[in-house]
């Protein structure tokens, strides 16, 4: 018998679990993995007040006014040499030529672009736009201030993250290891996919699938075993990826029915604890998910695209919350708003999700329902996303604008 939740009670458990640990590596290995520690800036970046443009390092008051009828005659003092420290401060009436990058001399606060400039002899020039304080320079620590939080705890590491660590040469980052989440395939029917299927026999499409979506949530996926529909064999399989894995995830076998072990497995193990046996969702009601001390194990539809839909909406805000991911919302769907072209039909009392192909048309885009059972894999091959309809919905109508949540 299915002790059905509802999704939003079982997302609630997200927080009883804690993530799997951290470890440092290297700058160049932190791409897309999410921080354990700040990334606090030690220093002042610049450290010096430069300039970004060509042109000459002046004290703003001396151009005001300037215009091509009324120049500015400003002297140069020197030729400031990129990666120099300036040897001569600037005063009034006095310029240094400078390029981008350059450091501003000790009394400029600005730089006046070469464009606006004419050079009369080697040692002065006639200044034709006059310059504001600070146009065309940045300032000490503009761009990243000593002490300021670069990127938070549980952000995942974007290449812009990983310039400004370089910038202020940090060589490693602390980083939450990726969670190794086990699969488990069952079924007298599955066979691996280097074989051709019998009569009555089907390639495990689940072990590969769910990896990949294992493996673009951040997670490191292992297999643990095909097994048959046996009680001792499943148990055994069980056992090994509890003793090894941060996450266990049994494909097939979630189902009440003679031959379906998982539920009668899982209780079996040590310290087990039935969060959920049914969960008011289609497809995917007959998921379970238990605890076991801090390893959530989940018994998953057996057809491929119930399997993908529930990892999608249910697992995955739990393999983000071992993988330390904390920027709230941290398993929000992305989506993008559509216009559904045909009505969708529903039964009351679950929350269903329905596949749809997105098409551009004119000014707007439109949600094109996928037809076809959960078994078939080219549903979800042919699907940019998918529609939730309401649990207390009978469906929805044909011109309604639906959120489509992006796969």
């Amino acid at each position: 018998m299915l002790n059905v939740i509802t999704p939003d009670v079982l997302l609630s458990h997200v927080h009883d679990f804690l993530s799997s640990g951290h470890e440092v590596l290297p700058l160049n290995q932190c791409t897309n993995r999410i921080l354990a520690k700040d990334i606090v800036s030690t220093e002042n970046i610049p450290s010096f007040r430069r300039s970004t443009m060509d042109g000459y390092a002046v004290q703003a008051v001396s151009t005001y006014g300037a215009s091509e009828s009324n120049p500015a005659f400003l002297f140069i003092k020197e030729t400031i040499d990129m990666g120099k420290v300036p040897d001569q401060p600037i005063s009034i009436q006095e310029a240094s030529k400078i390029a981008t990058g350059g450091m501003l001399p000790q009394g400029a606060d600005s730089v006046v672009m070469v464009e606006y400039t004419d050079a009369i002899d080697d040692q002065s020039i006639e200044v034709y736009k006059s310059v504001a304080p600070h146009q065309n320079v940045i300032d000490v620590g503009e761009d990243i201030a000593i002490n300021s939080i670069q990127r938070k705890k549980g952000q995942i590491i974007r290449p812009q993250d990983i310039g400004a660590a370089a910038a202020l040469g940090i060589q490693n980052l602390c980083v939450y290891k990726k969670p190794i989440v086990g699969i488990i395939s069952t079924g007298d029917e599955i066979v691996p996919i280097s074989q051709k299927p019998a009569t009555g026999q089907i390639r495990d499409i689940n072990q590969y699938s769910l990896s990949s979506q294992i493996v673009k949530n951040g997670g490191s996926p292992v297999f643990i075993d095909n097994v048959p529909d046996d009680f001792d064999a499943l148990y055994a399989a069980c056992k090994k990826a509890v003793e090894s894995c941060h996450m266990v995830l049994i494909s097939g076998g979630s189902s009440v029915g003679m031959r379906d072990y998982t539920i009668d497995v899982i209780q079996k193990l040590d310290k087990s604890k039935i969060i959920a046996h049914g969960v008011s969702i289609q497809p995917g009601k007959p998921t379970i998910l238990a605890r076991l001390d801090n390893i959530p194990v989940w018994g998953l539809p057996g057809h491929v695209a119930s399997a993908m839909i529930v990892f999608h909406i249910l697992v995955r805000p739990f393999l983000c919350q071992l993988a330390g991911e904390r920027n709230p919302p941290f398993y929000s769907k992305p989506t993008i708003r559509a216009r559904l072209i045909r009505n969708v039909a529903s039964s009351q009392g679950r929350e269903e999700y329905v596949r749809v192909r997105l098409e551009q048309s004119g000014d707007h885009i439109d949600a094109i329902p996928i037809q076809g059972q959960s078994g078939l894999i080219r549903t979800m091959v042919q699907a940019d996303g998918l529609i939730t309809i309401p649990e207390n919905s009978e469906g929805l109508e044909q011109e309604t604008w639906v959120d489509v949540i992006l796969l």
